[in-house]
């Protein structure tokens, strides 16, 4: 029997591409848990918004974070919703523009 694919989001597709224009910063978290290690590093050098974390939690686990001018958040959410990031809003190529409010046409 053929598996059914999971439908891929085009806003989430987008936000994807959009951020990798973005600088990456990789660290390991230690024996920090992966937020506070990505905020000690961001500390620690003085990373101007936006950026990108890759943390990485084991040697099979790692935890994407974005920094943002109002924090930090997690990278999939920014995918999904990165028309809210006004540090984002200038890599969004120019055609393609989403309505904050916009409808769902299903």
């Amino acid at each position: 029997m053929a598996r059914k694919r999971k439908r891929k989001s085009r806003r989430r597709q987008e936000g994807r591409k959009i951020l990798e224009l973005v600088p990456q910063y990789s660290i390991e978290s230690g024996e920090d848990k992966p937020v506070t290690a990505a905020r000690k590093f961001i500390q620690s050098l003085g990373i101007t918004p936006p950026a990108l974390l890759v943390v990485k939690r084991n040697e099979h686990t790692t935890d994407r974070y974005f920094w943002a001018e109002k924090g930090l958040f997690g990278a999939q959410y920014v995918e999904e919703n990165h028309f809210l990031f006004p540090s984002l809003r200038d890599l969004q190529p120019q055609g393609s523009k989403v309505p904050i409010a916009a409808g769902s046409n299903r």
